[in-house]
């Protein structure tokens, strides 16, 4: 798969404010996920760096919404070879920043590369494209904003449309590649969680996750509870043996299960 596009400062692209219009769309903090849809039919995942089959805990929640959400028969209908197609996005956790994780979907799709276009597609399509397959991009501040109108150094970071609070930071985009971004100092320290398995999986385990997937049968809903777990608590988890854990969280699931 092609690689994530990189993203400056406003510092080191300053001819992106020279001509043209801009998009500000906002930054969410989260791990870089890119996936693409082969021609047996499977989709196939990457981070930045490498393919995986086998996603890491935190990133289960965002692998399982894309597979759960990707309008295949979309997909197949706007590209001659859906497989030249790479969509990146961020798979949205916790990383300092407490957003409201049942607004926030597990993914947000920020960029799209084809390449019968030969590179990344435009911001406008690029919001077309992941809303006709059945996903959420991420969010526009503000679209179609005349570049000589715009001072980075005077910009004031918008409230996020995920939490009572300000954005992490936005990215600035044009319609030729161009892209830089503006980082905020949002992210908070949450502590990390203490305890043995059986400590950490009540604190986890929470009743109002468990509702969220309640109506699933017993081995979904334990898996779904888990992947909302490691989502949304990622930052304050300590390293854990993960079988121990997850024995914990079955009987923490059934506990409330019978409440």
């Amino acid at each position: 798969m092609q690689s994530f596009p990189s993203l400056p400062s406003t510092a080191e692209t300053p001819d992106l404010f020279e001509s043209g219009h801009l998009w500000i769309q906002e930054l969410v903090v989260g791990a870089p996920l890119r996936f693409r849809l082969e021609p047996s039919g499977q989709v196939t995942f990457a981070g930045r760096e490498r393919r995986f089959e086998d996603p890491p805990p935190s990133l289960r929640a965002a692998v399982r919404h894309v597979r759960e959400r990707l309008d295949r028969a979309a997909l197949m209908a706007v590209a001659r070879d859906p497989s030249e197609v790479v969509f990146y996005g961020v798979a949205t956790r916790h990383e300092g920043v407490d957003y409201d994780w049942e607004r926030l979907p597990p993914f947000l799709g920020t960029d799209v590369h084809a390449a019968e276009r030969q590179g990344f597609l435009p911001p406008d399509v690029v919001e077309r494209t992941f809303e006709r397959v059945g996903l959420d991009p991420v969010d526009a501040v503000e679209k179609e904003v005349r570049a000589t109108d715009f001072d980075p150094a005077d910009y004031d970071l918008p409230a996020s449309a995920w939490y009572d609070g300000p954005a992490a930071g936005v990215v600035i985009r044009n319609k030729t590649g161009g892209r830089a971004a503006i980082r905020g100092d949002v992210r908070g320290d949450p502590g990390e969680l203490q305890g043995d398995p059986a400590e950490l999986a009540e604190a986890v385990v929470t009743p109002a996750r468990v509702r969220r997937v309640d109506g699933e049968d017993f081995d979904e809903r334990l898996d779904r509870v888990l992947d909302a777990g490691y989502r949304e608590e990622h930052a304050r988890l300590p390293e854990v043996d993960g079988r121990a854990f997850r024995s914990a969280v079955v009987e923490r699931v059934r506990e409330l299960g019978r409440e």
